[in-house]
């Protein structure tokens, strides 16, 4: 769960807002000028900010940036100046070096016309009972009940969660979970998971950062994409693929399951389950 300021329920620019939010508006206007679709700026900025502004240094001056790339929305007084149509991404240029970068809104919403799958629930009673939060609790459920591996049909095995790395030309970036899977024919995946709870979206900025990731730390193996989120008490997979831009991806599937008790699965469902199209 993210920490807001006490002082900036919004997480805004203006006064009384968090150290964060007020450093990164004052980086942005430095350099913003109207019609502008990418702003470049350093970390190194943060300090003179700081001083000019009359507040204290962060301790940690990644955790500036780290905190609007993934937990965050981005202060209004930078997102109100995207143009038309589009919204912030922040990424890495290099070590310490970043960019505003003004990127078409894809939001994904789950299609809850689609028919839900009922799975019988292996999660543990105690992890349900203890969850620490939805995105953990998502990835926690997504986990026991192996439905990256029902979804692609990808015998998967989790690497590590919340993996932390660099990646070239885009600086550091987090994955939520990253997935390892073997087919029947011997291929080899690498599948990383993005995963929203609540009110947050998942969206396709992150999903392009997973295939940098994916690319460099694993170029041997196959690519898989899935995003997963929280809605109507079900879980929504949304499978991706790199597109006709290299680098970009694509949403090609999508998948709602339903984690029940195994006697909530009747003889009709599995009927329908034998009979649906792959």
């Amino acid at each position: 769960m993210v920490k807001r300021d006490a002082t900036d329920p919004a997480n805004t620019g203006r006064p009384g807002a968090s150290k964060y939010a007020r450093i990164l508006v004052h980086v942005f206007q430095t350099h913003f000028s109207a019609g502008d679709r990418a702003v470049a700026f350093s970390r190194e900025e943060f300090a003179a900010a700081a001083q000019e502004l009359g507040i204290a240094l962060p301790k940690n001056l990644g955790d500036v940036i780290y905190s609007f790339r993934y937990r965050r929305p981005i202060p209004e007084e930078i997102a109100a100046a995207a143009p038309d149509g589009t919204v912030w991404n922040i990424i890495g240029r290099g070590d310490a070096r970043y960019e505003f970068q003004a990127v078409v809104d894809q939001p994904l919403d789950p299609n809850r016309h689609r028919r839900a799958v009922k799975i019988p629930d292996s999660t543990p009673g105690l992890i349900t009972q203890h969850a620490l939060g939805s995105e953990q609790a998502l990835l926690a459920k997504v986990r026991y009940n192996r439905l990256i591996d029902v979804f692609t049909g990808i015998v998967c095995h989790s690497l590590q969660n919340h993996l932390r790395t660099k990646v070239p030309g885009l600086g550091q970036i987090e994955t939520d979970e990253l997935y390892l899977g073997v087919d029947r024919s011997g291929s080899q995946y690498v599948i990383p998971v993005e995963a929203k709870g609540g009110s947050d979206k998942l969206s396709v900025v992150q999903t392009n950062q997973d295939l940098a990731l994916a690319k460099h730390r694993f170029p041997e193996l196959e690519c898989r994409l899935v995003g997963a989120q929280f809605a109507d008490q079900d879980i929504y997979l949304f499978l991706f693929a790199e597109g006709s831009e290299p680098g970009r991806v694509e949403l090609v599937a999508e998948g709602r399951y339903r984690l029940v008790a195994p006697e909530e699965i009747t003889e009709s469902d599995l009927a329908s389950y034998r009979n649906a199209t792959p």
